[in-house]
C-alpha cells in the first residue's frame, strides 16, 4: 500500500483524472501514431511551436528532455498564442491554424477529454502536454513556483529500470496506465537511467483549497512575469523555478551544486 504525504498525493482524490486514466491507451496510441506518422515538417513545427522552452531548468551532460502539448494556462495553444501575441517568424500569421490542424489530426481524443473535464470541473486543468525523458536524463534540482497547482503524470510508455522522481527525501516510480500526482512546489529532480524513452502525459491542475479568484490572479501574474522573460516558455517555466542552495543541502542533493561545470543548455 502506497504511503501518501503532503507532496506525494493520492490520485483517487482527484476524480476528474479518472477519465484520462480510463483512456490512457487511447492517449498513448495518439502519441505513438503521431511520432510514427508525422512528417518531418510536422515534427519540426511541433518542436518549434508546441514545446515549452526553459532558460532555467538544466540537465546533466547531453541527455535530453522534450515536451509538447495542446493546453497551456487553461487555453488551447492556438488561443494562448493569440492572447499573448507570440511571434513565430517562420510561420507568420498561419501559426494558429497550423496548431489547430495538427491538434485535430493527431490528438482529437485527448482534446475532447480536456474539453469535457474543464466543462464539468470549472476549468480546473491548466496545462496538458507530453513529457519525454530520453535515456540518461538527469535534471538538476528545481521547483515549479506555483503553490496553487498540483501536477499529475499519467504513465504512457515507461521502461523497466531506474526512471524515477526524487522529491524531498523520497523517490517515486512511474507506471504505465497509472497517475503519479505531486505538489511540485517542493524541490524535485527526475531522472531516466534506462536506455529507452519514458513518456507521460503531464496534467497541471488547480488545487481547491483557495478561492478560484485568488489562484487565477496568482497564475495570471506569474504567467505575465514568465512570458515577459521568455515568451516561448508558454508560461510553464520561469526564473523562480530555481531551487535555493539550502534546498540542495536540506534534501541531500548538495552534490548537484557542482553540476554547473557539466550542464547542457537549458530545455
Amino acid at each position: 500500500m502506497k504511503s501518501y504525504n503532503e507532496y506525494f498525493l493520492d490520485p483517487k482524490q482527484f476524480t476528474f483524472l479518472k477519465s484520462f486514466q480510463e483512456n490512457w491507451q487511447v492517449i498513448r496510441d495518439e502519441f505513438t501514431n503521431f511520432m510514427n506518422e508525422a512528417s518531418d515538417e510536422e515534427l519540426k513545427f511541433t518542436n518549434e511551436v508546441m514545446s515549452p522552452k526553459s532558460k532555467t531548468i538544466k540537465t546533466k551532460d547531453k541527455a535530453k528532455y522534450t515536451a509538447f502539448g495542446i493546453l497551456f494556462q487553461g487555453l488551447f495553444l492556438e488561443e494562448y498564442i493569440q492572447k499573448h501575441h507570440i511571434l513565430y517568424p517562420d510561420y507568420g500569421s498561419s501559426v494558429t491554424e497550423k496548431v489547430w490542424a495538427l491538434q485535430e489530426k493527431y490528438f482529437s481524443n485527448l482534446t475532447e477529454l480536456i474539453k469535457q473535464v474543464n466543462l464539468s470541473y470549472d476549468h480546473i486543468l491548466r496545462n496538458v502536454y507530453f513529457g519525454i525523458f530520453h535515456p540518461g536524463l538527469d535534471i538538476k534540482l528545481h521547483v515549479n513556483y506555483n503553490p496553487h497547482i498540483n501536477r499529475g503524470y499519467l504513465g504512457l510508455i515507461v521502461p523497466q529500470g531506474d526512471v524515477a522522481m526524487k522529491i524531498c527525501h523520497d523517490k517515486y516510480y512511474w507506471y504505465e496506465g497509472e497517475f503519479m500526482v505531486l505538489d511540485h512546489s517542493y524541490p524535485h529532480s527526475p531522472h531516466n537511467y534506462t536506455d529507452k524513452d519514458r513518456v507521460v502525459l503531464v496534467i497541471d491542475f488547480f488545487k481547491t483549497n483557495k478561492p478560484r479568484e485568488e489562484v487565477e490572479e496568482f497564475e495570471q501574474n506569474l504567467v505575465t512575469e514568465r512570458m515577459r522573460d521568455n515568451p516561448y516558455s508558454l508560461g510553464i517555466f520561469g526564473q523562480s523555478d530555481r531551487a535555493q542552495e539550502e534546498d540542495f543541502i536540506k534534501y541531500g542533493l548538495a552534490h548537484q551544486l557542482e553540476w554547473d561545470k557539466t550542464l547542457t543548455t537549458p530545455l
